[in-house]
């Protein structure tokens, strides 16, 4: 029999119903001290919700929840924090232009003489946290000029110092490249191991719950249908659990040969929001019927270079070219005229309008064509709403009518929106970042055929993701970026991923490929 005393965290039939949504349904689970669980399940399962309840960010509608043998009462997150829960959401909440010190110590700031905030000992305390927990960190750094990777150290070290014993990582590998990944893994063991923690992984990369957790638990629409010891599942059974039915991933069949050049960049310099060069005299081109991956850590321009590209930001100097036409000095709905489509990083905001509705948000772009609107002007609303209704069906965007506001949205759900928006411009060129960020198991495999799909029908497709898998399983081509500029061109069976990424990271010591600047294969 199971010693109750190493039940750290323990759910006790907990629903959670919001309007028109059973989020959670009868949820009881348990999750053991110093183990690494993982929760997984498809966008809309509830795996967040239940999390967020732990948090104190919600109260069930029913059921308890209990960590240490302590029921939580208020449901708010100062309640959930002194009885040792910490989450570190996918979306950091860090204020940039504070240091890693005042980030870490906000709201809990050392004082001395009572009124005035101590720098020397906040300093003091996180470097011996940092060095506790092998979280390298340095105190005095600005947070907005470090990468994601750091600020990520930052968030977990902020919950640590709160005294965390439970520790909730939403999506925690989303923008980190392989080395940065293997290195969160190794502090996670380490505490685990060493100070007897308890992390629980809320992911939709199920290689990586294979490679961390100890014990898998598995969500769908709302109920835990299982939990598994990790060694007793793989990928596979994982995936059918999650979707209810087997996801393959083993076969996109890619046809065809590329053609004609959609996109044709001539050594172009963009500047970042600082005024700094972000994008370094970078020449490459897309042809029609293939997809050029871009592999890049965050903030080494190639969001820039979208940017640039789909009119968002003006180029300094050099030459652009989109489907054969000058796009140099031309605004987004110039450059979308001349056939390109953009799904964006940042969905909430530049990807979706937050308070328009399902409906609103799946027009933009189409709302003065013939079969939607009389002279231009008029809308036709019933063809509009039956046109929602078919993409949202047709892309399973779960838990929301069509009139719903997209604020009210899942991250998921919120990108499928404008992924199926863009799709159904039916353009020839498409320009995608991180199209399946935040999104299930299920989604992933779909949106992935549908980009190989538009590939084999000839569209060009430029991809910048930061999940390498997705770029060396979409990609022809993969060019890799570090500051600003092209450090090398491969075919996805030249190289892996754990030389790739070297490659990402500005060290290419470590092989003799020359650098192949361009693109023009």
């Amino acid at each position: 029999m199971e010693d109750k005393q190493d039940i750290i965290v323990r759910f006790d039939n907990v629903s959670m119903q919001f309007p028109g949504v059973l989020a959670n349904d009868n949820v009881s689970l348990e999750i053991k001290r110093g183990e690494v669980f993982a929760l997984v399940g498809e966008n809309g399962a509830g795996k967040s919700t239940l999390m967020n309840i732990l948090y104190g960010l919600h109260r069930p509608t029913d059921g308890n929840v209990y960590v240490n043998g302590n029921r939580l009462e208020k449901f708010r997150p100062m309640e959930s924090i002194s009885l040792g829960v910490g989450m570190v959401h996918q979306h950091f909440m860090l204020v940039p232009s504070f240091t890693v010190a005042q980030n870490i110590v906000l709201s809990r700031e050392p004082r001395k003489l009572k009124f005035f905030y101590d720098l020397k000992k906040a300093d003091m305390q996180v470097r011996k946290l940092s060095e506790d927990y092998g979280l390298a960190v340095n105190p005095d750094a600005v947070v907005g000029e470090l990468s994601v990777g750091i600020q990520q150290r930052v968030e977990i070290l902020k919950t640590l110092y709160r005294g965390a014993e439970v520790l909730v990582l939403d999506e925690p590998t989303a923008v980190l490249t392989p080395q940065e990944t293997e290195e969160l893994f190794s502090v996670i063991r380490k505490i685990v191991k060493e100070k007897n923690m308890t992390v629980i992984i809320i992911t939709h990369k199920l290689y990586e719950v294979m490679a961390i957790s100890d014990r898998v638990g598995v969500m769908r629409r709302g109920k835990l249908v299982g939990v598994e010891n990790t060694a007793d599942v793989n990928e596979r059974m994982l995936a059918s659990m999650m979707v209810g039915r087997e996801v393959i991933f083993d076969s996109i069949e890619k046809t065809g040969s590329p053609e004609d050049v959609m996109i044709e960049a001539d050594d172009l310099y963009v500047a970042d929001n600082r005024g700094l060069m972000a994008v370094k005299g970078i020449s490459l081109n897309v042809k029609a019927g293939e997809i050029l991956g871009i592999a890049a850590i965050e903030g080494n321009g190639q969001s820039e270079l979208v940017e640039a590209l789909t009119g968002m930001r003006p180029i300094e100097k050099g030459k652009l070219f989109i489907n054969g036409k000058d796009a140099v000095g031309k605004g987004p709905r110039d450059v979308r005229k001349m056939g390109l489509a953009h799904i964006p990083e940042d969905r909430m905001s530049t990807g979706v309008a937050l308070p328009s509705s399902v409906t609103d948000n799946m027009i933009i772009g189409k709302e003065r064509k013939r079969e939607f609107a009389v002279k231009g002007i008029h809308l036709k609303k019933a063809s509009i709403v039956r046109y929602a209704e078919e993409l949202s069906a047709k892309f399973d965007l779960r838990g929301a009518g069509t009139d719903t506001r997209v604020d009210s949205l899942s991250g998921g759900n919120m990108q499928k929106v404008v992924v199926a928006r863009e799709f159904s411009l039916d353009t020839p060129v498409l320009v995608i970042a991180q199209p399946t960020r935040g999104v299930d198991v299920g989604a992933i495999e779909f949106i992935h055929k549908q980009i190989i799909e538009k590939r084999n029908s000839g569209c060009a497709i430029l991809l910048v993701s930061a999940d390498l898998d997705e770029v060396f399983r979409l990609s022809d081509r993969i060019i890799t970026m570090y500051e600003g500029k092209i450090t090398g061109q491969f075919r996805p069976d030249e190289i892996d991923k754990m030389e790739i990424s070297y490659y990402m990271t500005g060290d290419r010591t470590r092989e003799n490929r020359p650098v192949q600047q361009g693109g023009t294969q």
